[in-house]
């Protein structure tokens, strides 16, 4: 009974999502008051709908009711209790409902705290918002419906994925969704106004704190999915640019050059046109991520589905919004005109090489990543776009915007100069190359990826922190830092962010640079020597766990005759899925991991270990840790929370007829 409950208030929602859709922008276009308002309870009431019926999916999980076909397939009564929570999310059909919860989440926060919007504008971002919501619904109810039953429910499931019977992937897919779903208000916003034929400083300043939440979620999801890849997969990486890794990648980074855009609307009314475009294109970019993970065009081991059918539902989807907002986009061009007039070299023109960066980085990724599908349906071939192509093209552009960074910071707003901006910086420039050249001499004739990555990294780092001890002004030491402990929270934000960038920076070119790996067959009771490290294969015995059985290699690590730690990589065996996974043994560390995948036994009676010592692997996750505490730093700015348009003049309404 609860699951037909939960199906009719998907309907429910369906229906009252198709009068948010239309009511509110009937009212906005007549200036009708009560039909505008419609919206804000409607938004309310989406929410309440979707969330019962998600509620009811989950229960569904947590008591293995395999009456419903989604838990026979995901699901299995041995499975530990997160894996069941997060079972509800691990499939197709219960990954959109998911995406369709935080959808229905964002369009309910844009209704409690509007900030002072003016109604029109806030009635047409919502209805907007419900459109979105419309297309999803029915995507779910006629192709993806999570409550179907089945006749005759079996004893027991098939068991999830294990692959995703993870913690890293049990919180994964949520962040991503919300990096994704909240991208969607971006959207809104701008087709709203679009709409109303008004973009100024006010506009900018209402869509930042949805674009900031929407990119801290993505940096946190992505770099879980990382983390994930890292300790799970057993190959030893972070990144593999994966076709879904880069589906999250490429938001990800022109939702970076919107943040960054949106500022210079906000204090100049300039690059009107061109924020407008990218916001259009973050949330189009989130489709097409929906859109490769379950067409089943491009093959990732991180699919949810592989059904063209559904893809070209989602893909039809993709092609509506993205090109009706682009069509109207490009009917109100003359709207777009900006007033704001900027210098060559200004803190405007800075921003706008960031965008142009990020802009063609995105579109390197998406090249790399399409490419494999484009030749093989124009030109009958089969191609492989992997890592080396993506580090030749893409590492450049970071690289330049990594110089940049620190300098376009420090240039004054509408006329700069670099005489000026560059002063204050020859410092951390003497000491980036003088560390790279220490690290250079140090490591033996290595790559030279190592020293341009301390370089890097400290000299972004070093911009952050410069910038904010000049915005300390002039005065003794106590007098700045008290100063500078009063800036507003989007200065430290944003200060906080640009050194999670240094520092992942670094890091990224540090263990691709100095990594040390090796691969061996090692009898029990053999040891080896890895990079000053004595590894030694102690015994190798089968156990079973919940739901599996695995194969437990203790390997004990030595240095200099001193105990280090004992590691237990294990390969196990799902029998329900019938797949294997790799269970890597890490010991983490601030300044190196050591990394031990046990592999298949060999001929002569012995197993294939892999050893890996990594540098600075935690410094990864530490900058993107960063990132997104900046950005979260940034939200709780009080300029964020006000509506910057409350005192606008507003657009005379009348009764509703």
């Amino acid at each position: 009974m609860l699951n037909e409950l939960a199906h009719f208030a998907l309907i429910l929602a369906f229906a009252v999502a198709i009068a948010q859709t239309v009511i509110p922008l009937i009212g906005a276009h007549k200036g009708w008051r009560g039909w505008m308002a419609m919206a804000q309870p409607a938004a309310t009431s989406q929410f309440i709908l979707v969330g019962f019926s998600f509620a009811a999916l989950m229960w569904a999980f947590v008591t293995s009711d395999f009456s419903l076909q989604v838990v026979t397939v995901n699901s299995h009564s041995l499975k530990p209790m997160i894996y069941k929570i997060s079972g509800t999310w691990g499939n197709h059909e219960g990954s959109m409902l998911l995406w369709l919860l935080i959808l229905t989440l964002f369009g309910g926060c844009a209704a409690w705290f509007d900030g002072g919007l003016p109604e029109t504008l806030r009635a047409r971002v919502l209805a907007v918002q419900a459109s979105v919501s419309v297309a999803f619904y029915a995507f779910i109810l006629f192709t993806s419906n999570p409550f179907a039953r089945l006749e005759v429910p079996p004893f027991d499931g098939q068991d999830l994925n294990p692959l995703l019977q993870d913690p890293g992937l049990a919180f994964h897919p949520p962040f991503l969704y919300l990096g994704y779903v909240g991208l969607s208000m971006s959207f809104s916003f701008a087709v709203a106004a679009l709409i109303e034929g008004r973009v100024d400083a006010a506009w900018g300043r209402w869509v930042r704190p949805w674009t900031l939440a929407a990119w801290m979620f993505l940096t946190i999801g992505i770099a879980l999915g990382s983390w994930w890849a890292y300790y799970e997969l057993g190959w030893g990486g972070f990144w593999f640019w994966d076709p879904v890794e880069n589906a999250s990648f490429m938001p990800w980074l022109i939702a970076a050059a919107l943040l960054h855009s949106a500022i210079v609307v906000e204090k100049r009314e300039a690059l009107k046109s061109w924020t407008i475009l990218l916001a259009i294109l973050a949330f189009g970019f989130s489709l097409l991520g929906t859109f490769i993970v379950r067409s089943g065009l491009l093959t990732s081991v991180h699919a949810f589905a592989n059904d063209p059918e559904r893809g070209v539902f989602i893909l039809i989807i993709l092609a509506f919004f993205v090109g009706g907002s682009l069509t109207l986009y490009a009917a109100r061009a003359k709207v777009l005109a900006s007033n704001g007039v900027f210098g060559t070299v200004s803190r405007e023109s800075a921003l706008v090489l960031n965008n142009i960066l990020l802009a063609v980085s995105c579109f390197v990724v998406f090249i790399g990543t399409i490419w494999p599908l484009v030749a093989e349906m124009a030109f009958g071939r089969t191609l492989s776009v992997g890592p080396p192509f993506f580090d030749a093209a893409f590492s450049p552009f970071m690289v330049l915007l990594a110089l940049a960074l620190p300098l376009g910071s420090l240039l004054a707003w509408k006329r700069g100069t670099l005489t000026r901006a560059k002063k204050p910086l020859w410092g951390w420039a003497i000491l980036a190359v003088a560390l790279a050249g220490l690290t250079f001499a140090i490591q033996s004739g290595r790559s030279a990826l190592g020293p341009i990555g301390v370089a890097l990294g400290v000299w972004v780092v070093g911009g952050a922190l410069l910038d904010l001890w000049l915005r300390g002004g002039r005065g003794g030491w106590v007098d700045r830092l008290r100063r500078i402990r009063l800036l507003p929270r989007a200065d430290w934000g944003k200060a906080v962010a640009h050194i999670g960038v240094g520092v992942t920076t670094f890091a990224v070119a540090g263990i691709l640079a100095w990594q040390v790996e090796d691969i061996r067959v090692a009898d029990i009771g053999d040891s080896y020597d890895v990079d000053g490290y004595t590894f030694t294969l102690s015994d190798v015995r089968s156990l079973e766990g919940p739901n599996y059985v695995t194969t437990m290699a203790t390997i004990d690590v030595t240095k200099q005759g001193r105990d280090v730690t004992t590691l237990f990589p294990e390969k196990r065996f799902y029998p329900v899925a019938q797949m294997p996974t790799t269970e890597a043994a890490i010991r983490n560390g601030v300044l190196r991991d050591l990394y031990v995948v046990i592999g298949e036994p060999q001929g002569n009676g012995g197993w294939a270990v892999r050893v890996y010592i990594k540098p600075f692997a935690n410094w990864i996750w530490g900058g993107c840790i960063l990132m997104a505490l900046g950005a979260l730093i940034s939200l709780t700015d009080r300029r964020l929370r006000v509506g910057a348009g409350a005192t606008k003049t507003r657009r005379p309404t009348v009764p509703a007829e």
